[in-house]
């Protein structure tokens, strides 16, 4: 078997495992969701946790172990663990977790894969309203709601930002980036803005519900599933300055026909 072939049959091996895998942290999230008796704790950065994002990342790291016991694993809320296999997973068991406090159905599992430090698949599986959007790179970008069988997701044809929608996760983080006039201009030029956010808003992105998300601080975890769909559902994902990356601490994702506008925005620092 040539390195090509064994490259396109792990990534495909990982990719239904990590569709199948997001489902069951999901579930798994579910059986917290909007309990009387949900404890949230502060981490050292401020930012909350609860046990279902403990419990949810520790199901995933058992399960990719067990799966594929050479893939390193990064996570949001434990220790890297080391691998040779030129895979790693990067997992965020609730990427909306002030959402899932509040009962806001807007939160999601993200799992990306990286192999030899490239984006290789993602899956976001927001399961309150069981939604899924998965893709390998070079096999296009799937969608899935509930039960139904998956078809193909597409970005929009939208052509002008003022006939757009513009997503953010926290207009205050535009303020903490000393970045608010990016806001403030983006939200001038489109027809809508709305912060139905964090993962679910890269969920409408993909499917062509959105044209414009925009995240002012967000962490790998937060991005490493999302690029890969963006683009494979026919998009661009990059950082503020236009950098395909997921390691420069925020991102923009669009339908594509807007990203050239939305850096202009995002780059020029007001």
């Amino acid at each position: 078997m040539n390195d090509s072939l064994r490259t396109n049959e792990g990534v495909a091996r990982r990719l239904e495992e990590a569709v199948r895998l997001a489902r069951r942290a999901g579930d798994l999230v579910l059986e917290h969701y909007q309990r009387d008796d949900l404890e949230v704790e502060s981490k050292a950065d401020s930012t909350p946790v609860t046990a279902a994002d403990r419990s949810a990342e520790e199901l995933l790291r058992q399960l990719i172990a067990d799966a594929f016991p050479g893939d390193a694993i990064l996570g949001e809320e434990f220790p890297p663990r080391e691998g040779d296999s030129g895979f790693r997973w990067i997992l965020d068991p609730i990427d909306g977790t002030k959402s899932f406090i509040h009962g806001v159905p807007l939160f999601g599992t993200l799992i990306g894969v990286e192999l030899d430090g490239e984006s290789a698949l993602g899956v976001i599986h927001v399961p309150a309203v069981r939604e899924t959007v998965y893709a390998a790179v070079g096999g296009g970008a799937w969608h899935q709601l509930g039960d139904r069988p998956p078809r193909p997701a597409r970005v929009s044809n939208v052509s002008k930002l003022s006939e757009s929608l513009f997503l953010t996760s926290s207009v205050a983080n535009f303020d903490r980036a000393g970045r608010r006039d990016a806001f403030d201009r983006l939200a001038a030029c489109c027809k809508l803005t709305r912060t139905w956010g964090d993962c679910f808003g890269y969920l409408l992105v993909a499917t062509g519900r959105a044209e414009v998300m925009i995240d002012a601080i967000a962490a790998v975890w937060d991005m490493a599933a999302l690029k890969p769909i963006i683009e494979e559902a026919g998009g661009r994902f990059t950082d503020w300055q236009g950098r395909p990356t997921i390691y420069s601490g925020q991102c923009v994702a669009t339908n594509g026909s807007l990203h050239d506008e939305v850096l202009a925005t995002t780059a020029s620092g007001g």
